[in-house]
């Protein structure tokens, strides 16, 4: 017998949940640490070549771990903030931090391709380094960080669905209950019926988005 409709909304509301309070918060850290890993680097306003480094070999070190091993690593650090290691919110812990370094390169890169000659007509004008960075540098990568903005946003669902299999609730969870453990395939066929009806219109709105501010900034 399929899941009663009650279980999907449920489900669809924690995944709800559980994206958008970890991407607010990845993509809030990650983006302050995009800014400060371009300030700092070589050519940056404030070049720090030790802090850059380090910050740098932080962000890979996490990038390079799975989540789902993340997921175990973090229980003890999990549970001490939330305290308890099963859940929607206390599943936005591991999924945030797994999320801050992938936003940080992305917008890394947008921040890094802003032209050099902005940057440096700014200064000329006797222009602050904070001023740059809030009147130059952010407004004109906005259209990549936008584009990075949905790509991780899409990634937090799919990592949302790999900690509902693990006790965090959510879409992943229903999939792995009704349609896994009680062989309904219609309900895993349901599921991800859903998971891309999501990721396409948020593909889509995203796309839209980067778009309208590309036009303006053009």
């Amino acid at each position: 017998m399929s899941a009663p409709i009650e279980k999907y909304l449920q489900a669809l509301g924690e995944t709800l949940v559980m994206v958008g309070v970890s991407s607010v918060i990845a993509i809030g850290v990650g983006l302050a640490l995009a800014v400060v890993l371009t300030l700092t680097g070589p050519r940056g306003l404030y070049a720090r070549p030790r802090v850059h480094k380090g910050l740098s070999l932080a962000v890979n070190l996490f990038r390079a771990v799975p989540f789902i091993i993340l997921l175990v690593a973090l229980l003890p650090f999990t549970r001490l903030l939330m305290g308890t290691t099963l859940g929607t919110w206390a599943a936005i812990v591991p999924l945030s931090i797994n999320l801050i370094p992938f936003f940080a390169r992305i917008a890394q890169v947008s921040l890094n391709d802003v032209d050099s000659g902005l940057v440096e007509a700014a200064r000329a004008m006797g222009c602050k380094r904070w001023h740059i960075v809030r009147h130059v540098l952010l407004p004109e990568a906005l259209p990549g960080i936008i584009g990075g903005m949905t790509v991780t946003v899409i990634a937090m669902i799919n990592a949302s669905a790999m900690a509902g299999a693990v006790g965090a609730g959510g879409l992943g969870d229903l999939a792995i209950r009704y349609g896994y453990e009680r062989y309904e395939t219609r309900v895993m066929f349901e599921v991800i019926v859903v998971l891309v009806a999501l990721v396409s219109a948020l593909q889509l709105g995203g796309e839209w988005i980067a778009r309208r501010v590309n036009h303006r900034h053009g």
